[in-house]
């Protein structure tokens, strides 16, 4: 994709910054006495919002808008507006970043929600942080963003105060899945496969850890070019593996035509992905040669939470046109997370936003705990979600059907 000059960028965000206050733009407050009174704060939201992972990225988008629309309706935080403003990143580390620097130049912006893959959090996590201004992932699952990247047997380390995520990580999906596919599904030979991407990479590194610690047999692993459709190398290599299962480490718009592709080649057996397949798109693209693969997501079924109950409903109302899909629940409370952090930033200092809101806002989400979407968020000494959940779907007939929800069990 083409990129524009980063100087020019700076310049033109910079300029556009300069009418804007320290800490929210003013709707009808001139009075200049700090008062929050007709105040209004963005959230941003970072998520690819056009190309083959869009379904995903719409949701998002929709979901923090839902909860700022929410927080406005209740009046929520006293004199103060949210307003939501999305950025397309297209999945590419790239135009993250200069989301970043955008978001980071646009004062009123005291939060941002995303974004969908991991590879573009790494690109994001430095501005963000050298500008104070939170960050709050639905759904990077890559451990390293909050652990560093010795986390895997050596020193745990947060590298970046100001990035959280209400998402798991994949130290858990991965075995997770490992554990569901050796115990309960009584599979032992696995043919590996990954993008080559970072959550897709490490998301099989996990799992394979895990299964051949229970005793399964690793028989192949492969790495695809993300950009391809054609998978016919490696199916061949599937098929002649003697592999009863593959796991993929990567997303629907290559898990689709790799499953449909092995199954036409005479290998029946299943696909089995983590959130990054968990799609509606998944099943388009794979059709019925993909029934019965698998995928883990991050928490429990939306849908059979009470505490979703009036999320899905006020989707529903809201009139959206896309599916809330798989990070729908998380990117609410990811939005609302914000949202509360705002509110006692507010509260502790009487009724109005401080100068220095953001890197207060930040402190604020450290000490976040409210009754979500996808049950309780708060957040640990890494910034990691304290809600561990996980489910395993089947797809079944023209849908993921759960099968078994729970969490990792070290």
């Amino acid at each position: 994709m083409r990129q524009r000059s980063l100087i020019a960028v700076m310049a033109a965000l910079t300029a556009g910054a300069l009418t804007l206050t320290a800490c929210g733009s003013r709707d009808s407050d001139d009075s200049g006495s700090g008062d929050s009174a007709g105040t209004t704060v963005v959230i941003g939201v970072d998520a690819p919002l056009t190309g083959d992972l869009s379904a995903l990225g719409l949701g998002i988008k929709n979901s923090v808008d839902l909860a700022a629309k929410q927080a406005n309706t209740k009046k929520y935080v006293d004199g103060i507006t949210f307003k939501v403003e999305a950025l397309d990143d297209q999945a590419q580390p790239s135009s993250g970043q200069q989301n970043a620097v955008n978001f980071v130049s646009n004062k009123s912006v005291l939060g941002v929600v995303g974004p969908l893959n991991s590879s573009v959090a790494e690109s994001m996590q430095k501005v963000f942080d050298d500008a104070k201004l939170a960050e709050v992932s639905p759904a990077n699952t890559n451990p390293a963003l909050t652990q560093g990247t010795e986390w895997n047997g050596g020193t745990k380390k947060r590298p970046y105060a100001s990035y959280f995520r209400t998402a798991t990580t994949d130290a858990i999906q991965g075995p997770f899945a490992a554990q569901y596919l050796f115990n309960d599904a009584k599979k032992k030979k696995v043919f590996v496969i990954d993008d080559k991407k970072t959550y897709g990479a490490g998301l099989a590194a996990t799992f394979t850890t895990e299964f051949k610690k229970l005793g399964g047999a690793v028989v192949g692993t492969e790495h695809i070019n993300p950009d391809t459709k054609d998978f016919g190398a490696v199916v061949t290599k599937v098929k002649n593996s003697g592999a009863d299962v593959v796991y993929y480490g990567g997303e629907y718009p290559q898990a689709g035509p790799l499953s449909k592709q092995i199954k036409k080649s005479g290998a029946k057996i299943p696909l089995v992905g983590g959130d990054g397949i968990y799609s509606a798109d998944f099943i388009k693209l794979s059709g019925k040669e993909g029934e019965g693969d698998l995928a883990t997501s991050v928490g429990a079924p939306v849908e059979t939470l009470p505490s979703a109950k009036e999320f899905v409903a006020n989707y529903k109302a809201a009139g959206y046109k896309d599916a809330y899909e798989a990070y729908g629940g998380y990117s609410y409370d990811s939005g609302w997370a914000i949202i509360e952090a705002v509110k006692k930033v507010v509260d502790a200092n009487d009724g109005k936003l401080p100068d220095d809101a953001r890197a207060k806002v930040v402190e604020a989400l450290q000490t976040v705990s409210f009754d979500g979407v996808t049950g309780k968020v708060s957040f640990d000494e890494f910034g990691d979600a304290t809600n561990k959940q996980l489910t395993v779907y089947a797809y079944k007939g023209d849908a993921w059907v759960p099968v078994k929800s729970g969490t990792y069990a070290g």
